[in-house]
């Protein structure tokens, strides 16, 4: 989906992004809960799933075709301002075989349009970041459940309103988080619920991925619309796929919330580097961008209200292989990825070194979540990102189709996106700790860890 926006209205959008940041925060802290909110929110079940998609790129393309291998789901209405990127996805529905849906995309207001058709039960979101909130908060208007590609807002007071819309309407409001459905976080999800690590104290995350060729993407396409949050923002742009499954592990808003953080960023060298290089003086990237203020990478440590300390990072510039440390420490063991290493006192050879080879296979057999035993080998089958992409979405037709609660709600995915425009506000001011917002507005302390789910 292309930004409607003219590049001037997007680049002052993102340059004012974490305005009144501490304001926004304090003020909404004391509103009292009513109710239950979205807690446990059981929707009525749907026999069929009739899905509408706004944003039909990479991520929106690849969405649709999982949705169209699984049982209960009808694709009603396709939407991009993109005609070719429109088109392509309907070639792709021809391919499989299945039921022409609606086509909206005549201008950049489209989407409006769709939601007004009384034939959809969920939208899902897959645009540029700055329509991510504005979109959710009008399919939920229009009395759809949403279900948003990640950070799932930009500011603060964005995050609050999807909270009071998703309370307001009682709709499914979720982002989605996919690397929460990895075999590894789904495995480790498993250790920390058993209980093997013992009473859980630290948690590291992180998105190391070298993306610079993304700014190939210069008219169209992520690169065109993400390379101008990099020059303007400066802190940890795109923290869920690294904090959302840590944040499970610890039972965040369920028990546990986040506190309050701190940030800082390294110098901003590598993508204003990599423009002059590849790009001739003219290009885009050396002309609309004349100063790159985003630092290359940015680290972050967040205190729980129980007294756990997490670590956070995001690089999206560096020359560095990809990770996203997936780390978290008890008092009994710890499990890290990139590579998969664990140890638990009591059971691996030492607590010095990491159990590898045979032994750590084992392990894996043995604390392997039931999830993964059950739909493992048809989510490898099925791809994305090596199967968890169509975990989720299973899961998700799977609850709405039972009228069960989802494993991701509103406060996951409002607590996991504003630690976005929180670490901007800490690193631009000398890295002074700031409140997380409780989007709960208490209810973290009555409600339950999330449960292994079969």
């Amino acid at each position: 989906m292309s930004t409607p926006n003219t590049r001037r209205d997007f680049l002052r959008h993102v340059a004012g992004a974490s305005a009144g940041l501490a304001v926004a925060a304090s003020l909404r802290a004391a509103e009292p809960a009513k109710g239950n909110g979205v807690v446990g929110l059981r929707a009525p079940a749907l026999e069929r799933v009739r899905v509408g998609i706004i944003g039909l790129g990479a991520r929106g393309g690849g969405h649709l075709a999982t949705l169209m291998t699984l049982d209960g789901v009808e694709i009603v209405a396709l939407c991009d301002n993109h005609p070719p990127t429109l088109a392509k996805a309907f070639a792709r529905v021809e391919k499989a075989k299945r039921p022409v849906p609606a086509s909206y995309g005549k201008d950049d207001n489209d989407w409006k349009r769709m939601l007004e058709r009384k034939d959809l039960d969920v939208v899902f979101v897959v645009t540029p970041w700055h329509l991510h909130a504005p979109m959710g908060v009008a399919v939920m208007l229009a009395g759809k459940h949403v279900f948003i590609e990640v950070p799932i807002a930009l500011t603060v007071e964005e995050n609050w309103q999807l909270v009071d819309t998703a309370e307001k309407t009682q709709r499914h409001c979720m982002m989605l988080e996919n690397t929460c459905y990895g075999r590894e976080e789904l495995l480790c999800l498993n250790l920390c619920r058993a209980g093997v690590l013992g009473e859980l104290l630290h948690a590291e995350g992180a998105y190391i991925h070298d993306l610079r060729s993304q700014m190939n993407e210069v008219e169209h396409g992520t690169g065109s619309w993400r390379t101008p949050h990099y020059a303007k923002r400066n802190g940890n742009l795109y923290p869920t796929h690294g904090i959302g499954p840590v944040a499970q592990y610890l039972g965040i808003n369920r028990g546990d919330r986040f506190d309050y953080l701190s940030s800082v960023s390294s110098p901003a060298r590598g993508r204003e580097l990599h423009a002059k290089k590849k790009y001739p003086a003219n290009h885009r990237w050396n002309t609309e961008i004349t100063s790159w203020t985003g630092g290359d990478i940015n680290t972050s440590i967040i205190k729980t209200v129980r007294g756990r300390s997490l670590m956070m990072q995001w690089d999206e510039t560096s020359p560095r292989p990809y990770t996203r440390l997936n780390l978290i420490q008890g008092t009994k063991g710890t499990f890290a990825s990139y590579p998969s290493r664990l140890v638990i006192e009591g059971e691996t050879k030492s607590t010095h070194t990491w159990a590898e080879g045979e032994t750590l296979e084992a392990l894996f057999k043995k604390y392997e979540h039931p999830l993964w035993s059950k739909m493992g080998d048809l989510a490898k089958a099925n791809g994305g990102h090596g199967g968890m992409d169509f975990v989720m979405l299973w899961r998700v037709i799977t609850c709405l189709r039972q009228g069960e609660p989802l494993d991701q709600d509103v406060y996951d995915g409002t607590s996991w996106s504003v630690l976005s425009p929180l670490t901007e506000w800490s690193v631009a001011h000398r890295s002074q700790s700031i409140d997380v917002p409780d989007f709960t507005r208490g209810r973290w302390e009555k409600t339950a860890p999330l449960g292994i789910v079969t």
